[in-house]
C-alpha cells in the first residue's frame, strides 16, 4: 500500500510540476512567436527558404532547430510560426524534429560528451542531424503537407511584417497586446491536448518501475532497440535529463543502443507532443509523424548497437 502511495505521489508531483513548466513555456513561447511574427515580412522570410533547391531548406530548418533549446512541446508552437510565414512543410518539420533531440544545443553535447565519451558524441550529431534532413525531405515528397489543420497563430491583420516599425509606444503596446491574446487563445485550444498527455506520462512515470525497463530493454533481448523506442514515447522527458539517466541504466546493462532509442523516442515523440499535435496535424499527418520518429529511434539504436561498445 505504501509503495502505491509513494508512485502516486510520484505521478502527482510529476503531472503538477511538467504541467506548470508546460503551460509557461507554451504561453511564453507562443507570445514571442505572435511578437515577432508582427515584425516579420511573409515575403522576405518565403524568398529565403521557398527559393533552395532540395534539400538545402532541410539543412538550415535541422541547423536552426538543433541549435534552439526547446523541448518537444515548446517546439510545436514555434513550428505553428514558422508554417504561419508560409516556410515549406518539409523544412518546418525538419526544424521539429531536430529542435527536442537538441542536436547542437551546447547543454545535451556537453552532457554526451562527458558521461558517454566522443565517439557516441560524435555519432549523435551525425545521425540526429540527418535523419532531421532527411525526414522532413521524406514527408514533403509524400505530399503530407495538406493534412496540417487551420490553425493560425496570429491574426490575418498582422501576418504581415512588411509595416514599418515607427509608430512609437502606443504601437508597441498594442502589438504586445495581441501577442498576449493570441498565445492566450492558442493555449486554450491546446490546453486539452497538453493535460491529456501530460496525464498518461505521470501516470507511466509514477508507475513502470525501472526494474522493467532494464529487463526488456537489456542486450538478451533482440527486440529491446524498437521496445525501447516504444517506450520512450509516453515518458516526456528532456534529452538533457534522460542522458545521465541512460548512463545510469547503461551501467546496469541497458544496450547503449536501447537508451538512444529511448532517448529520442521519449524526446522527440513524446505523448505531450503527440496529443498537442493532435490538435494541428490531420490523422493521416499525425500518424506518420509517429511512425517516423519511431523509425528514427529504432534505426539510430540499432546503428548506435552496432558502432559503439560501452
Amino acid at each position: 500500500m505504501s509503495g502505491q502511495i509513494n508512485s502516486l505521489q510520484t505521478a502527482f508531483r510529476f503531472f503538477i510540476q511538467i504541467s506548470l513548466e508546460l503551460v509557461i513555456l507554451f504561453i511564453g513561447i507562443t507570445f514571442l512567436v505572435s511578437l515577432i511574427l508582427q515584425y516579420v515580412s511573409q515575403d522576405k522570410v518565403q524568398k529565403v527558404l521557398a527559393g533552395k533547391r532540395l534539400g538545402l531548406g532541410n539543412l538550415i530548418g535541422a541547423a536552426v532547430g538543433g541549435i534552439t533549446p526547446f523541448c518537444s512541446c515548446s517546439a510545436v508552437p514555434m513550428l505553428m510560426g514558422l508554417l504561419e510565414l508560409g516556410i515549406p512543410f518539409g523544412v518546418a518539420m525538419s526544424f521539429l524534429i531536430a529542435s527536442p533531440l537538441g542536436v547542437f544545443n551546447p547543454v545535451v553535447l556537453s552532457l554526451f560528451g562527458a558521461l558517454l565519451g566522443s565517439r557516441v558524441l560524435l555519432l549523435y550529431i551525425i545521425t540526429t542531424f540527418i535523419a532531421a534532413v532527411l525526414a522532413g525531405i521524406i514527408l514533403e515528397a509524400l505530399g503530407l503537407g495538406k493534412y496540417v489543420k487551420k490553425v493560425r497563430l496570429i491574426s490575418s491583420c498582422c501576418s504581415s511584417g512588411d509595416a514599418a516599425v515607427t509608430g512609437g509606444g502606443s504601437l508597441f503596446k498594442e502589438r504586445l497586446m495581441l501577442a498576449v491574446q493570441n498565445a492566450v487563445g492558442l493555449f486554450r485550444q491546446m490546453v486539452p491536448y497538453l493535460l491529456i498527455g501530460v496525464a498518461i506520462g505521470a501516470f507511466v512515470y509514477g508507475f513502470v518501475p525501472e526494474s522493467f525497463l532494464v529487463r526488456v530493454a537489456g542486450p538478451g533481448n533482440p527486440l529491446a532497440i524498437p521496445v525501447a523506442a516504444a517506450i520512450g514515447v509516453p515518458m516526456y522527458v528532456r534529452t538533457e535529463t534522460m542522458i545521465p539517466v541512460g548512463f545510469a541504466m547503461i551501467k546496469k546493462g541497458v544496450s547503449v543502443g536501447a537508451i538512444m532509442a529511448l532517448t529520442i523516442g521519449g524526446a522527440g515523440a513524446s505523448i505531450p507532443e503527440l496529443s498537442m499535435l493532435a490538435g494541428i496535424f490531420k490523422r493521416r499527418l499525425w500518424i506518420a509523424y509517429i511512425v517516423t520518429m519511431f523509425s528514427i529511434a529504432t534505426l539510430i539504436g540499432y546503428l548506435f548497437n552496432y558502432l559503439v561498445k560501452i
